[in-house]
């Protein structure tokens, strides 16, 4: 019972959010009677947040660097209206317009990352200004109208399903066969850094523990699994955020550019005495940013199936929400991207739950603000403590 005390202790800020998610899907479960975790709403539930959960990968690595960004709803809104535009109104492949709405992503991220890495503007006020000068560009591009509808294999950017390679019919075998590949990659990559832990003398959990841990998430996986696999099996989009996640996972854990992203929001001239060029690391994950933004305004586009003028609207606070909830600090150089992604499922079960359950906007935003005030709340009291 120690050692599991101890193990939580000093992963309070992951584990603690895991648990809230457990806990709030639970009390949905019971005030809906167990319709939140019917096959068909937890796709839905893939669908409906799938943006959000891209766009809190991007803003994750942007407030690690000590910054934030409040102009990716605008961006989200911006790249649709490109999309719709090229694909719409001028016959411009898909592929092509994709390409080019990422590379629009991409060069929104060089001209933020411009001003506030090398000018020296606050992202504040630099990502304020964004929110205003691509909701604007919005608005022209679009003449304050709608564009639709999207070709079909646009759509399925955001509502496409992975095919049945074995024809299960009304069950996604397929489903199941990735659920069970992935459960034996983790149960390898589990034992093989215990043994590499073990190799090198570093304190590990007794084996019991991590034989449980593993035990649960397996669980949980295949569970989850199973109830997509009854519906129509794994959404596009979940297969989107899940590259992502592993990508992010790895260049943050695993690589020089990682390392030097939490340095730089850790202690800027520390990291700047020690060689590290910070300028050029904040650039970068901005740029990155973009990009990510402009992959979500894809997906928010092909899932309104339509260009419109207010598409994006408050995204950006979601996606901050998502990453404070996730254990990220304000003060930067903390969080990770499976925390932001844990807090952006806070935010879409709670979203989802409550409209599940007849509760109006107004209330849904005052309980959602009331989280965030709590999460952030808990990280300021963890960091006093220490």
């Amino acid at each position: 019972m120690q050692t599991l005390l101890n193990l939580f202790r000093n992963n309070i800020r992951e584990y603690g959010m895991i648990i809230a998610l457990v806990l709030i899907t639970g009390l949905f479960f019971i005030l809906t009677e167990g319709i939140n975790l019917k096959p068909l709403n937890l796709t839905n539930l893939i669908l409906q947040n799938g943006f959000i959960l891209v766009l809190a990968v991007g803003m994750v690595l942007v407030i690690i660097t000590g910054n934030i960004d409040l102009s990716v709803g605008s961006i989200v809104a911006f790249i649709g209206a490109i999309a719709g535009v090229l694909i719409i109104n001028m016959d411009v492949p898909v592929w092509l317009a994709v390409v080019i709405a990422i590379a629009a992503g991409a060069l929104i991220g060089v001209w933020q990352g411009f001003w506030i890495s090398y000018v020296g503007i606050p992202s504040f006020i630099v990502t304020l200004a964004g929110m205003l000068i691509f909701r604007g560009l919005t608005l022209w591009l679009l003449d304050g109208q709608s564009l639709a509808p999207f070709p079909d294999s646009f759509q399925k950017i955001s509502s496409g399903f992975v095919p049945d390679l074995f024809g299960g019919g009304d069950f996604h075998i397929f489903t199941m066969v990735l659920s069970v590949a992935l459960s034996l990659v983790l149960i390898y990559l589990e034992f093989t850094k215990r043994k590499t832990q073990l190799q090198y003398n570093f304190e590990v959990a007794p084996l019991w523990v991590s034989v449980a841990k593993i035990a649960l998430l397996l669980l949980a996986i295949n569970w989850f699994a199973y109830q997509l696999a009854l519906n129509k099996g794994i959404p596009t989009v979940l297969i989107i955020v899940l590259v992502l996640i592993i990508i992010y996972t790895f260049v943050m854990k695993n690589t020089v550019m990682g390392r030097h992203i939490y340095a730089t929001g850790g202690n800027k001239k520390a990291a700047d005495l020690s060689g590290i060029k910070t300028k050029r690391v904040v650039f970068w994950v901005f740029v990155n940013n973009g990009v990510l933004a402009a992959l979500a305004g894809l997906m928010f586009a092909a899932r309104l199936n339509s260009a419109t003028p207010a598409a994006g609207d408050m995204l950006e606070l979601d996606a901050i929400a998502a990453v404070f909830i996730g254990g990220a600090s304000m003060a930067g150089g903390v969080g990770t991207v499976i925390g932001a992604i844990v807090g952006g499922l806070v935010m879409g079960v709670m979203n989802n739950g409550m409209s599940l359950i007849g509760i109006g906007i107004d209330w849904q935003q005052a309980i959602k603000g009331m989280v965030l005030l709590i999460a952030v709340g808990f990280d300021v009291y963890n960091k006093n403590k220490s």
